[in-house]
């Protein structure tokens, strides 16, 4: 028991390590490259910022544990829409006031009821894999062409948000770039030590699942997801401290949408089968309902301090309701 708990918090935490250098490394080589700040905004920090979930489902799928890698997407979500966006407008209320703002909304919507669909007819496959990773790439080149058209200040989207709270929480990701041999280390060794984290972080799990009787599906709802999901949790909450609200609104519903369309495309090309069954109908249910709820906020304009404590309240009680029926 001492052992798997050790192994989930040491990949926990060589996850997020990982995943920082990760970025610095990306970021440090994009930039030595000339490659455009909006490319570095958009696509390389978006992505490289899920790379711990993205990681971790990746190591379940091949580890033959698909029920801990859909358990993740689908935990991470319910802990971005409720844990997360709750815990944020709780530090400071969130005005929504983008020309687009129901764009990505949107998209994490529709992105959640395909992710049901499939739960629901238990069709899995490459070829769906493949599909959901064109959607994400098409949806990243899509917000990559509408921040060079448009004024970042005015025009938001996911991707950029995810980028600035980022940004607002790491000053030194831009540092002085003197050669080429710290960032191709910085990113290699990030990469090391996400895996291995993602590894020992799956090790972990799948042993604590055994010794106490728990489902893996629970134990990826839970400490999984959570452990992944705690780089969104910071920045989140730094932006909205910061006094950028809609970043810290962006940065949550980026990531459920890379959750969906990326990790979700990546986990199904890499195991593909059926999502889990056991997910239904409450876990992807909260999926759905929570992306509803986030649309009607956003025709809100804003998430004040009553809202927030409502989210933090629902996430509470279905972690009270996992606990107590596991």
């Amino acid at each position: 028991m001492i052992s798997a708990l050790l192994f989930t918090v040491f990949g926990l935490v060589a996850l997020v390590f990982g995943g920082e250098l990760l970025v610095r490394g990306a970021v440090a080589l994009a930039e030595k490259a000339g490659v455009s700040a909006l490319v570095i905004g958009v696509v390389i920090v978006g992505l490289g910022t899920s790379m711990p979930e993205l990681v971790t489902s990746i190591e379940a799928a091949l580890m033959g544990s698909p029920a801990i890698a859909w358990g993740n997407i689908v935990g991470s979500n319910i802990a971005n829409s409720l844990l997360i966006l709750g815990a944020a407008a709780l530090v400071a209320p969130m005005a929504i006031a983008s020309t687009n703002r129901w764009r990505d909304p949107v998209v994490a919507l529709a992105g959640s009821v395909v992710l049901f669909l499939l739960a629901l007819t238990g069709v899995g496959s490459l070829v769906i894999g493949v599909l959901l990773l064109a959607a994400l790439a098409g949806y990243i080149a899509w917000c990559y062409r509408e921040e060079r058209l448009a004024d970042p200040a005015v025009v938001h989207n996911a991707p950029y948000d995810r980028a600035q709270a980022l940004e607002l929480t790491d000053t030194g990701l831009h540092g002085a770039r003197n050669g080429w041999t710290r960032p191709v280390m910085l990113t290699l060794i990030g990469l090391a030590v996400l895996v291995g984290g993602g590894r020992l972080l799956v090790d972990g799990a799948i042993n604590l699942a055994r010794i106490a009787g728990l489902s893996e599906t629970l134990i990826g709802l839970t400490i999984v997801a959570i452990g992944t999901s705690l780089p969104e949790l910071v920045t989140s909450v730094v932006a909205a401290r910061k006094g950028q609200p809609e970043v810290a609104f962006g940065n949550v519903v980026g990531s459920n949408i890379y959750n969906l369309l990326g990790i979700g495309g990546a986990t199904m090309l890499m195991a593909p089968g059926a999502v889990p069954a056991g997910l239904l109908p409450l876990d992807i249910g909260l999926v759905v309902a929570s992306a509803v709820v986030i649309l009607f906020l956003t025709a809100a304009r804003g998430v004040s301090r009553l809202p927030a404590f409502a989210l933090l309240a629902a996430y509470a009680g279905y972690l009270g309701f996992l606990v107590l029926t596991a």
